[in-house]
């Protein structure tokens, strides 16, 4: 799901090939098809998702010629918009936008792509043992589920300590942090085992850890959630994990009118036919002062190239001569979180009229979140669920229609026999979508950071690296994405 986290995400205390992973894509986006093009560029961007138009937007406009190859017959990566069978939209991807979120906001005005406030009126829903607790979000303890009260206390002192932790955290070399080693050696689920020591403040942290990562705590380094948690924010805000989680004042705070994906397909439109789409990179050859990436159908020899994919896909393309060890090594030990996006479709979204915003919280089921994605004049109803980590790979082989009852079994459990018979359903696999098999974002298990981390960003010769995930600030976002993208055309600037 550049949700690139970009995919929207949970709250910890509070609110509680390529088209195999999509029901329907709506909108291909700007480009021209692949059919046996051959060009002579400054700079061959490899991927169409929010950072390499944001790099080819910037190369442009400092006087450099511009080929961008994308995989898909479609731009966006890990941002799409999926069609309804009412002619509406939702989004399948990198969805929500809050505040320090600066560089997507600026992208999207630029290209006039405005936002709405998430729908977050009404109470909150726990779903914990087998009861079904509304709550409300704008009490004294804010949105914070009423679990007990020692698991309350126990969970914000966590949440305090981990913030107090990645305020040590360099965002832009998290692998030189004073404690760095110690806290690299270990999972999260290991530091939260001996920290999150009641029961329901483990339970608010694990679901904390598997929205924001779409991965269990048993999978990340302790080292990478500090810099996940420092890196939600920007140059003069300090990262907080409230920030991550939450939906009022937080990274779920806002949505784009007409779907997430209006912003690269409006961006790809600026540039014209430089964006070459159904194009799969197959390999990046030097060849005296240049190189030659070769595509399917598609052939640009350039000065300069930036590698803008997924982190572990970087590893499908074959380099000559070859990456650095280290760099291929990171890409090998990055492994994607594991996400779908399911969505069910109503003539009215009806659970407003019990009193409930649509977010839930939860400890069973194949979903354990959720959202309210009705557009903004409500003229229809839309319940956006999270299929995340255990959850997303325990039906990575199911059929879209066993995946389909799973949800709605647990959509009805949350919000009644009304959710039983939606008028339509679209469900996004990313894990099963070919290029980019899994979402929203590459994490760093244990060891990884420390050892590799230095080859993240550094080129190599004439390659740049560029992506939500080699962002300094809301990696794993669509600000990440266009952060990368803007810092990556100035690298290349530089050096041409």
């Amino acid at each position: 799901m550049a949700r690139e986290r970009q995919f929207s995400r949970r709250s910890l205390l509070g609110g509680a090939a390529a088209a195999a992973g999509a029901v329907t894509l709506a909108g291909t986006g700007a480009g021209t098809a692949a059919a046996a093009t051959t060009r002579d560029v400054d700079v061959a961007v490899i991927g169409g998702g929010i950072a390499g138009l944001t790099a080819a937007r910037d190369l442009v406009a400092g006087g450099k010629t511009v080929a961008v190859l994308e995989a898909r017959n479609r731009v966006g990566g890990r941002v799409v918009n999926l069609s309804l069978a009412n002619g509406g939209v939702t989004e399948g991807g990198g969805e929500f936008i809050g505040p320090t979120q600066d560089r997507i906001k600026a992208l999207a005005d630029s290209l006039g792509v405005a936002t709405f406030t998430t729908y977050n009126t009404g109470k909150n829903l726990l779903y914990k043992d087998g009861t079904r607790t509304p709550y409300a979000t704008d009490g004294l303890l804010g949105s914070v589920p009423p679990v007990d009260a020692a698991g309350l206390a126990n969970a914000a002192i966590v949440q305090a300590k981990l913030d107090d932790m990645a305020k040590t955290v360099p965002v832009d070399a998290p692998w030189t942090a004073p404690k760095a080693a110690e806290w690299d050696k270990q999972t999260f689920e290991s530091w939260l085992n001996a920290n999150a020591i009641v029961p329901s403040a483990k339970f608010l942290l694990d679901v904390a850890c598997t929205s924001i990562f779409s991965a269990q705590p048993r999978e990340l380094s302790l080292l990478y959630v500090l810099f996940y948690i420092a890196a939600a924010g920007n140059e003069s805000t300090a990262g907080t994990l409230e920030r991550l989680t939450d939906t009022a004042n937080g990274a779920q705070e806002s949505r784009f009118v007409g779907g997430s994906q209006q912003v690269p397909i409006k961006l790809a439109a600026t540039l014209g036919d430089r964006v070459v789409l159904s194009a799969p990179v197959r390999s990046v050859t030097q060849s005296g002062v240049k190189y030659v990436v070769s595509a399917d159908g598609a052939t640009v020899t350039a000065r300069k190239v930036v590698v803008a994919v997924p982190l572990p896909l970087t590893g499908r393309i074959a380099f000559d001569p070859l990456l650095p060890a280290a760099r291929d090594q990171l890409s090998q030990r990055m492994p994607m979180g594991s996400i779908g996006k399911a969505i069910a479709v109503y003539d009215t979204p009806f659970w407003r009229a019990d009193g409930l915003n649509g977010q839930v919280v939860s400890d069973s089921g194949v979903v354990r979140s959720t959202f309210d994605n009705s557009p903004p004049d409500a003229s229809y109803g839309a319940l956006m669920g999270f299929i995340e980590a255990d959850e997303m790979r325990a039906y990575d082989a199911s059929s879209a229609d066993e995946v389909k009852a799973a949800v709605l079994k647990d959509y009805v459990t949350y919000f009644g026999d009304k959710a039983k018979s939606p008028s339509s359903f679209v469900l996004q696999r990313w894990d099963n979508e070919g290029f980019s098999r899994g979402g929203p974002v590459a994490y760093a298990p244990p060891g990884v950071l420390t050892e590799y981390g230095a080859a993240l960003r550094k080129p190599f010769g004439g390659i740049h690296w560029a992506g939500t995930e080699t962002s300094t600030y809301w990696t794993g976002f669509m600000d990440g994405a266009v952060r990368s993208g803007e810092r990556v055309a100035k690298e290349v600037l530089a050096a041409l």
